[in-house]
């Protein structure tokens, strides 16, 4: 396949290139692994549990009060004979106004608040009615605050989160839902949370555990398959697009996924790879981001030389991104070849043509002497 000169790539002093060229040496490795992307941005990056849980409207909520004597507002004098001095109120729910109703109490907000809250709320409005009152709210049945599970999952689910905060990471979440229905190299996780969405791969939960956070109330994560794949183009064995089959293949595994560099045709020194990087790591290559427009990151372009031996073993720390693409140039006596057949096969056609002229002459000729 046909393309630009490894020369032309190489040479920094054409100011036209959109991109900026890099040898791929072991400090620009080192560069690449402390920014490897794990696909999860810093505003979802919280490590910590779910606070307490806050009611919504729809919540069912149960109410205890406890009284220390019989003969209160609420415990009757013949309580001695139960097993305790208190009286669990009917279960009811959150209304459209955020409000749970207690005897005594009146409506008490119970909508965007913890038990707690609302505990206290209801021991101050009873405390001087009551014999040393406490209270007791608990979450009898959640459904507002709700983590759905849906898609490439063996069983889609919507499960509540328990007032008293939950534990639960996103692959936790994704537990409950029967675990991924697909290979885990080829599944993506969408986050949805409080109006943003994150899209990662499922290995970078189990490889990058800082990625597996935990799950808050009225997530919504959504699994999908789509294979990773890589473009290559050149002088390789096969040009096209390539499944990576793995999580995280190398640059190396990826021409040999390709074919290979064609003997008589590859220029081994120039193989390059193409892709976006984001502007700090730009910087850390010594790269001036301003130069390019940095919409999507900045354009890059890795040269290994598979003539040194030792590009063999740096290519196998270059680790390879969706969609990343491979070149491999044409080496330069390529198209000093091309153009010597060019010539040979004109100067073959003329000599037919030539041969083929006297021939027709000499049948003429022959034919006039007979």
């Amino acid at each position: 396949m046909a393309g630009p000169a490894g020369l032309d790539i190489k040479n920094e002093n054409t100011t036209a290139l959109p991109f900026a060229v890099v040898k791929l040496t072991p400090s620009v490795l080192q560069v690449l692994e402390k920014y490897e992307p794990d696909g999860l941005p810093g505003a979802l990056r919280d490590a910590r549990p779910p606070s307490s849980i806050r009611f919504g409207i729809g919540d069912i909520v149960s109410v205890t009060i406890f009284e220390a004597a019989a003969g209160g507002l609420f415990v009757p004098l013949e309580a001695g004979v139960r097993p305790g001095n208190f009286v669990n109120l009917p279960d009811q729910a959150v209304d459209n106004d955020g409000n749970i109703t207690i005897p005594y109490a009146g409506a008490v907000r119970a909508a965007g608040r913890t038990n707690v809250q609302i505990q206290d709320d209801i021991l101050q409005r009873i405390k001087k009615r009551a014999i040393d009152p406490q209270v007791v709210v608990t979450s009898s049945q959640q459904r507002s605050s709700l983590v759905s599970v849906f898609g490439e999952v063996k069983s889609p689910v919507r499960f509540p989160m328990p007032a008293s905060g939950a534990q639960d990471r996103i692959t936790d979440a994704i537990t409950r839902a029967g675990g991924i229905s697909g290979a885990g190299w080829e599944t993506w996780v969408v986050l949805e949370r409080g109006g943003k969405r994150v899209t990662l791969p499922f290995a970078n939960l189990v490889y990058w555990p800082s990625t597996n956070i935990f799950v808050q109330p009225g997530d919504r994560l959504y699994l999908y398959r789509e294979p990773m794949k890589f473009l290559a183009f050149g002088a390789t064995g096969q040009q096209g697009e390539f499944n990576f089959d793995a999580w995280r293949i190398n640059l190396t595994q990826a021409v040999a996924k390709a074919g290979g560099l064609l003997d008589l045709q590859a220029d081994p020194a120039s193989v390059f790879v193409y892709r976006r990087e984001p502007v700090e790591v730009a910087r850390q290559l010594g790269i001036d981001p301003s130069k390019f427009d940095g919409t999507g990151g900045v354009p890059i372009v890795f040269n290994v030389s598979f003539q040194d031996p030792a590009g063999y073993f740096l290519s196998t720390k270059m680790q390879m991104r969706p969609f990343d693409v491979i070149y491999a140039a044409n080496a330069p006596q390529v198209d000093v070849t091309k153009v010597l057949n060019f010539i040979n096969t004109a100067i073959v056609t003329a000599d037919n043509g030539v041969n083929l002229t006297n021939d027709v002459f000499v049948a003429r000729i022959n034919s006039k002497v007979r």
